[in-house]
């Protein structure tokens, strides 16, 4: 892109053509450059199977291009009409519990549906047909938001496509067996047939078996994805094409298998205003994208401008929130700042959603705001198409989400609650990072992050080795390593696939009731976990005070080759976490991309431009610059 671009999801079959003209003329008084169209528009373009309506989309994509505002154009099938349910009510999915759901919402689909992939694939190839030359056509996108609120599907179609997964992934019976360890509780299959998705059980289901049915959900949802995909590429090979992904919503897919397929990541992105450390997690989400892109900038394709229908109180964002947290997207690597939506709906499940134009119109001060915004983004020239370079990487696998999360576990981790813990103190030491995959090229990295990576692969743990050994530094957290890409323990003693690299041996597992925390001897508490260490060649950094394990080793660091591997054997608070990634941070000559800024002060470089963005309620003096409560910063350095 030669820009960033700046504008909002738009549906304009909601209103009047005299209200698309009116609309036409405030987004251009609001600086707006491209719109999102259609995303839910299928009922209109096919009111009947075969049959397609396009005057009012050809009117609409008139009027924008002739406004010179390009068009990030939906395939329209993230909702599938009333006719579609009614014709093949196969085509509904099916909850765990074997209930078909039915329409009235969205998302009303089984992933694993032929019919429904058809019927989407069939609108792609109308829309391209006629959209594809378009001179207001910016970008494909395909879906909305898939597996917002259909994960997995249950039905008998989506039995059968598992079963052909398993067949693809594992050849047959014996290893499906092997895999799953079904020798336990009696449940060997000799008969495909037999291989069901994990329904509802009287109790306890077999865990390898939900984490295969959760794969097998990601790339039923993908291959949805790749079906539009394939013919809107034939169609209009010169037009990227994308959907919008929703970063660490829930588990839904795994993005990291998605990504290769986007010509460029897109992110919608809700952070909540209510929350002191929203800003924390919107800044992961933001490195999470770049990072899925290669380094490559991406989109903000959805946020707020204020209150989010969804999040009971419906709270609105303070004065210039919405400024500082578009920016901060900005300044992370995202190429577009877009918001759901222009106008706010005047009826329908999302009516008390903000938008741009509010229900009483445009003289209000959300309006003043985005259209300062998009002036601001105008002018900041030279940034589009610029990276940001991170010397940190932390480790997030979505199977290991999946597998740590399942039931009858030792305690009850939480994949978000452990990656924000570890982001969190890199972040207030103001030092950028990249998200990536265990078995990712970790080379150019000083430090890489691994919070609790309890499912391993072999090339997965042969890469961390890899890199330690060739003078990285590590930092790893308790119940990692644990088992294989199948849910199966590593023998030998814990933690199986890192006891070389680590240099110890957990004994047992000692998970803490909650409320219970015990004292460690360098200073501070921890809580959650505390993991019985012995060590085999690493160092006792710090060990616990107090509680169930008293003298025991809490914290190692363990020299492995030319570099070091620290050890984290419980969770400790707050402050004594910052300490200890203080430290590890000097061990790796990690630098802050600027020292001593206050606590509520981010900085980010991208390409040239330094941003300072104060996340306070206070003015702040950062780096000579002085900084209003929420207020933004972007100083164009020389010589960088």
């Amino acid at each position: 892109m030669k820009r960033v671009h700046f504008g909002a999801d738009y549906n304009p079959e909601q209103w009047s053509p005299e209200v698309w003209r009116e609309d036409v003329r405030l987004m251009r008084e609001a600086g707006v450059t491209i719109v999102t169209l259609g995303v839910f528009s299928w009922a209109l373009v096919e009111p009947e199977p075969g049959v397609y309506d396009f005057a009012w989309l050809d009117e609409i994509m008139d009027l924008l291009g002739d406004a010179g505002i390009e068009v990030s154009l939906a395939t329209g099938t993230a909702s599938p009409p009333a006719w579609l349910s009614r014709l093949h009510p196969e085509t509904l999915p099916v909850s765990r519990d074997g209930v078909r759901l039915s329409p009235g919402s969205r998302q009303h689909y089984c992933p694993s549906s032929p019919v429904y992939r058809q019927a989407a694939a069939d609108l792609a190839v109308e829309m391209a047909k006629r959209y594809g030359r378009h001179p207001a056509l910016a970008i494909w996108h395909v879906g909305n938001e898939y597996g917002c609120h259909i994960q997995e599907c249950y039905c008998d179609v989506s039995a059968e496509e598992f079963r052909a997964w398993l067949r693809e992934r594992y050849g047959d019976l014996d290893a499906v067996n092997a895999a799953w360890s079904t020798t336990f509780w009696s449940q060997r299959f000799t008969d495909w047939a037999d291989v069901l998705p994990p329904r509802t059980t009287p109790t306890l289901r077999n865990p390898a078996q939900e984490l295969d049915y959760r794969r097998f959900s990601s790339d039923a949802l993908l291959d949805c994805y790749r079906a539009e995909r394939e013919v809107l590429r034939e169609l209009t090979p010169d037009v990227p094409i994308t959907t919008n992904i929703m970063g660490m919503w829930e588990p839904v897919a795994d993005y990291a298998s998605w990504a290769a397929d986007f010509d460029v990541v897109a992110l919608d992105i809700y952070p909540e205003p209510k929350d002191p450390g929203a800003h924390i997690d919107a800044a992961f989400f933001h490195d999470q994208m770049r990072s899925l892109g290669g380094g490559r900038p991406y989109l903000m394709m959805e946020t707020a401008t204020s209150a989010i229908s969804y999040r009971p109180p419906n709270r609105p964002k303070r004065d210039g929130l919405n400024r500082l947290w578009s920016h901060q997207a900005v300044a992370r690597g995202a190429d577009a700042v877009m918001y759901f939506q222009w106008r706010a709906s005047a009826g329908g499940a999302e009516k008390f959603h903000s938008a741009i134009v509010s229900h009483g119109g445009s003289d209000n001060r959300i309006f003043r705001e985005v259209a300062g915004l998009g002036a601001e983004l105008a002018e900041l020239s030279g940034i589009a198409g610029t990276r940001v370079r991170a010397d940190v990487a932390i480790v997030h696998d979505y199977a290991n989400w999946w597998a740590l999360e399942l039931d009858a576990r030792p305690g009850e981790l939480k994949i978000p609650e452990r990656v924000r813990a570890h982001y969190a103190p890199l972040w207030r030491e103001n030092v950028t990072v990249d998200v990536v995959t265990p078995e990712a090229d970790l080379s150019s990295y000083k430090l890489v992050v691994v919070p609790n990576l309890y499912l391993c692969t072999d090339a997965a743990a042969a890469n961390l080795r890899s890199y330690v050994e060739g003078g990285g530094h590590l930092l790893m957290s308790f119940f990692s390593g644990i088992v294989d890409e199948c849910d199966r323990v590593r023998l030998g003693g814990y933690p199986g696939a890192f006891r070389e690299l680590l240099g110890l041996r957990v004994a047992e597992f000692w998970p803490l009731s909650e409320g219970e925390s015990v004292g460690l001897t360098s200073g501070g508490s921890a809580d959650l976990w505390a993991d019985h260490v012995v060590p085999e060649g690493a160092d006792i950094l710090a060990a616990y005070a107090d509680g169930p394990l008293p003298g025991s080793p809490a914290i190692t660091r363990n020299a492995f080759g030319l570099g070091t591997a620290t050890y984290l054997g419980t969770r400790p608070d707050e402050r004594a976490m910052r300490e200890l990634v203080r430290d590890t941070l000097r061990l790796a000559a990690v630098a802050p991309v600027l020292p001593g800024l206050p606590d509520e002060v981010e900085a980010v470089r991208r390409g040239r431009h330094l941003f300072l963005l104060n996340h306070g309620d206070r003015p702040v003096s950062a780096a000579g610059v002085e900084l209003a409560p929420h207020d933004v910063v972007v100083v164009a350095e020389t010589g960088v």
